[in-house]
């Protein structure tokens, strides 16, 4: 297995070249669809405690963590247990549980219908405030990725504000489970994001891996601290594919691993549930026909894509 080449970018070059630092991501993203962050600024007492907070609940009896699971919700927030979401086109579920935390939108705001409530565990008390607070502090971070990306793309770097300031975005949980015996199934099968960007936290334990251009699938082994960040289909779909989403998957550990867990906690941002996801200003000409001449708003695209992943009938 070869290690993923991407040169790992500095954030703090966004306020020092942010020129830059926006060729640089676009570049990464252009080649692998995937960039590698160092030097995130997230406050590590958050992340320490939100990652503690999440093992904490995960180690409840499944009966308790089954308190969580919200019927009719396509797992978009609380609980969703072993062994249920299954990638596009595989044949075994993954082996993986995990719990989602989105936006809390006020009362009386026009979105309330589309951006479901969350739920938080009252056996974990501080569940809310690490978690709450490790979610904003992702979505802050991608807005300012949002910003290089639209300045490598020759558009004002603040063109994507309006698109995600009430997006749908998730912040995921991940517990992936020690793995027992050789069974069919990995921990996260071959498939691509939904979402415009994901900032993973986590990817330091082995096993992420993505598939390269050339059909090879590279590891991606990313120094300590740093976030790994990745085009989802609905950026791609707006970009006419020039930032493509790439398939990656979470292969099951080596036999010295495979009696320990492992966790992670991406951040899927995405657009508002009304928003219009159409090809953006020049990324379509002559050359690269547009591939999408129908806009299609970003929440139907999601309902499409939790339906391939079985969420939702």
């Amino acid at each position: 297995m070869s290690p993923a080449a991407i040169p790992p970018i500095p954030l703090a070059r966004h306020d020092a070249d942010f020129d830059g630092f926006a060729q640089a991501l676009g570049a990464s993203f252009e080649r692998f669809g995937f960039a590698v962050i160092e030097g995130h600024g997230l406050p590590q007492p958050l992340l320490d405690a939100a990652l503690a907070d999440a093992k904490a609940f995960f180690a409840l009896p499944d009966a308790v963590k089954r308190r969580y699971l919200i019927a009719g919700g396509a797992g978009q927030r609380g609980y969703t247990p072993f062994r249920v979401e299954t990638a596009k086109d595989a044949e075994h579920p993954d082996l993986k549980e995990f719990w989602h935390v989105g936006r809390d939108l006020p009362g009386g705001h026009p979105l309330r219908g589309l951006i479901a409530p969350n739920v938080w565990p009252a056996e974990v008390p501080g569940f809310r405030a690490s978690v709450g607070g490790l979610y904003a502090a992702m979505d802050a971070l991608g807005l300012k990725l949002l910003a290089g990306i639209a300045r490598r793309l020759g558009l004002a770097a603040d063109v994507f504000v309006p698109a995600v300031r009430d997006g749908d975005s998730v912040l995921r949980l991940l517990h992936y489970p020690p793995v027992q015996g050789t069974p069919p199934a990995v921990r996260a099968a071959a498939h691509e994001d939904i979402n415009a960007i994901t900032l993973l936290l986590g990817a330091e334990e082995a096993g992420l891996e993505l598939l390269d251009r050339d059909g090879r699938w590279l590891a991606i082994n990313p120094p300590p601290g740093s976030l790994v960040v990745n085009i989802g289909d609905m950026l791609q779909r707006a970009t006419n594919h020039r930032l493509p989403s790439t398939t990656h998957r979470v292969v099951n550990p080596a036999p010295g691993r495979a009696g320990v867990s492992r966790y992670s906690m991406p951040f899927f941002l995405h657009f508002a549930p009304d928003y219009l996801i159409r090809t953006l200003p020049g990324c379509a000409d002559q050359a690269h026909p547009d591939r999408y001449p129908e806009p299609i708003t970003a929440r139907a695209y999601l309902e499409q894509r939790l339906r391939e992943l079985r969420l939702t009938a």
